[in-house]
């Protein structure tokens, strides 16, 4: 390792994290009541887990591991793994939220079932969660390049630059996704309690009830009419209508 490689220092991201680092709020949930603070502790948690690891590898000497630990794939997985875990929890409470609105309402079981989020549901959530990440993955474009720059080596001083810029760049950008991120699952919460509502405002027919009763009410007026002689007694119905008249 050059000795030039002892200058080299993962910057402080936490700045740069902005509102990612906020602790967790108090405000109003979304539409189905989901919360992603967790997720985003979790994921500014991951970011310093890999500075530190970073730091961990500058000390022992070890540049390029410490720039690996910063790379593209890693930052990359973190926000993935983000993704995934605020995607299931709106498709969960989606699903719960179907659950209740179909017991409310007596919604049938059977039409309920193709309405409940599948996995490939999941997976498209996550899709239009992360479309405002555009900025993030750009940003880690840029620094693969600068992880590229330092493999060639080339004037240390410039490189290193570049390199921190780049981290820090990235972090900036992951504070937008995320932010970006939120306002989408605001938006999905919003479209998927509309379809619950549709659920539980659903109501079972009263047509079948209604012909059941009118032909009911029809054959037992014609019964009536054909026992008391008014209209001619049917071949099916002679046997029950001499009984009847037997007994009276």
């Amino acid at each position: 390792m050059a000795s030039s490689d002892s200058s080299w220092e993962v910057p402080q991201l936490g700045p740069s994290l902005g509102r990612l680092t906020d602790p967790p709020t108090k405000g109003r949930p979304g539409a189905l009541g989901v919360a992603l603070d967790d997720i985003r502790l979790d994921l500014v948690t991951g970011v310093f887990d890999l500075a530190g690891a970073g730091r961990a590898f500058l000390a022992a000497g070890d540049r390029d591991d410490a720039v690996a630990s910063l790379n593209r794939v890693a930052w990359l997985g973190l926000w993935e793994r983000a993704l995934a875990a605020a995607a299931a929890r709106i498709a969960d409470a989606a699903n719960v939220g179907f659950n209740d609105a179909a017991v409310e309402s007596r919604f049938r079981p059977r039409r309920l079932q193709p309405l409940l989020l599948t996995a490939q549901d999941h997976r498209a959530i996550a899709a239009r969660l992360g479309s405002g990440g555009a900025t993030f993955v750009a940003a880690l474009d840029v620094l693969e390049q600068s992880v590229h720059a330092s493999s060639r080596g080339g004037r240390a001083r410039l490189v290193q630059e570049e390199w921190r810029g780049a981290v820090t760049a990235v972090a900036r950008r992951l504070e937008s996704a995320w932010l970006a991120l939120e306002d989408a699952a605001l938006a999905e919460q919003r479209r998927w309690q509309v379809e619950i509502e549709l659920v539980r405002a659903w109501r079972r027919p009263v047509w079948p009830i209604w012909i059941f009763t009118l032909v009911l009410l029809a054959a037992a007026t014609y019964l009536g009419l054909v026992l008391g002689g008014i209209v001619p007694v049917p071949p099916p119905l002679r046997g029950l209508v001499l009984w009847w008249w037997n007994r009276l």
